[in-house]
């Protein structure tokens, strides 16, 4: 430990005698380590649990189905889309190995207003009152509607802070009355704002999967009800159930198949963890996850190595000032690990340095600019932009990631320079010269 300390201390006190380079070389490193770390968080934002999607790791998906039409004793002509309210219901929501399952539209776009009043364009997402119970909401006023309201279908609606302001100005409005496409519907709880950077559990008004007929509608229901305009999640009581939760619903999905005449209903792969689930970009042909993995790295390798080239020659010219002492030093009994010890420690204190630089750079650009930088989140029909809170940012994994990649571009721009001025014969050393 004694020793370690002493390196890092003498390392610090070089960096301190060559001060530009050690700026230059610092904001070089810091752009670098911020770069990677946005690329790292677009990825994130994805899977890292933040409400009111905390539970993202013990999630499966349903995203999409396909119907397939039977011809003869072939199936073809198969229609790709959202999942149907009797394929959901008789496939998914009553699995005995998950420990709760929902069932909800995608967004629809409405108005909400008082009466005699001007209407406001908002997000609507139909769902069970399972969906209060995968994601955890944090109510301000009033609570979620029951499994009564919603088998019954009742008019009644939980709203977010910002459409209650609208209507009433305040937020404490549950009991009262607003009007969704000019139908009346009660106010029975509000949430604090959902960012669409939780698009599973995105919404600003949310009513019961049946109040309206988006589950009969021929807008919203095709193939008897097989296709349609829904989508399921499923909580896992602990994420190793997933292989089991996922048996089942291939068994459900098989009996389905036999009890239906005429069609074949198939998921290709789901249900889907999170990270697959944000990669499943169409009905029609699953996520080549291989290719994201491939590409990813492609990425960050690249932005890793071109400023560890730069970050060599900065270390190379440093080492050329001070030849004459690593000849004095080997001529003492410095060993070549020693000289190579202290360069990588030098390079090491200022890559950490950089790195928390980097890292706020980052923070303070995700934040301020978070509605731009997570703009390929954002569904074009959304009347709210994506915003960005700490809270999804500031995770151990991120600080993981930092580490790690300022590690590794330590090792990169620092390695090759303390290998080749460790061999650096003692005459040569003290003559000035570094081959």
């Amino acid at each position: 430990m004694r020793m370690i300390k002493y390196l890092f201390g003498q390392a610090w006190s070089q960096l301190k005698l060559q001060r530009l380079l050690t700026v230059v070389s610092i904001l070089g490193t810091a752009l670098t380590i911020c770069l990677i770390m946005v690329i790292v968080m677009q990825q994130q934002i994805k899977v890292v649990p933040f409400a009111p999607e905390s539970n993202r790791d013990r999630l499966l998906h349903v995203k999409y189905a396909s119907v397939d039409i039977k011809k003869g004793e072939e199936y073809s002509g198969y229609q790709n889309g959202l999942v149907g309210y009797k394929t959901a219901k008789e496939c998914f929501k009553e699995l005995k190995s998950a420990e709760a399952v929902t069932v909800y539209s995608m967004i629809l776009p409405m108005q909400v207003k008082l009466p005699l009043t001007m209407g406001q364009g908002v997000d609507v997402k139909q769902t069970d009152a399972s969906f209060f119970r995968v994601f955890d909401f944090s109510f301000v006023d009033g609570k979620p509607y029951t499994k009564a309201d919603s088998d019954a279908g009742l008019p009644v609606a939980v709203i977010t802070e910002s459409v209650a302001k609208y209507l009433y100005n305040i937020t404490a409005v549950s009991g009262k009355e607003m009007l969704i496409n000019e139908v009346p519907y009660r106010i029975v709880g509000v949430v604090k704002d959902v960012s669409s950077l939780a698009p599973t559990a995105y919404a600003q008004v949310w009513i019961p999967l049946l109040s309206t007929q988006i589950t009969t509608s021929n807008q919203y229901s095709w193939f008897d009800g097989l296709s349609g305009a829904l989508s399921v999640s499923i909580l896992a009581k602990q994420k190793s159930d997933f292989e089991t939760i996922r048996a089942e619903c291939a068994r459900n999905i098989k009996a389905f198949n036999t009890s239906i005449v005429g069609y074949r209903v198939h998921f290709r792969g789901q249900p889907d963890d999170q990270l697959t689930m944000s990669q499943r970009k169409w009905a029609n042909q699953g996520p080549d996850m291989k290719s994201y993995y491939r590409n990813l790295l492609i990425i960050i390798l690249i932005l890793l190595l071109v400023p560890a080239i730069n970050l060599s020659s900065m270390t190379q010219s440093r080492l050329r000032q001070r030849v004459a002492e690593i000849g004095v030093r080997r001529s003492f009994g410095a060993t070549r690990g020693g000289i190579m010890g202290q360069i990588i420690a030098e390079n090491l204190v200022l890559t950490f340095i950089a790195a928390f630089v980097g890292l706020a750079f980052c923070f303070l650009f995700a934040t301020v600019w978070g509605s731009s930088l997570f703009a390929e989140s954002r569904m074009m029909y959304l009347n709210t932009a994506p915003t960005v809170e700490w809270q999804m940012l500031f995770n151990a994994s991120t600080f993981i990631y930092a580490f790690f990649f300022s590690l590794l571009l330590n090792l990169l721009s620092s390695g090759l320079p303390a290998w080749k001025a460790s061999k650096v014969s003692i005459v040569n050393a003290l003559t000035g010269k570094i081959h």
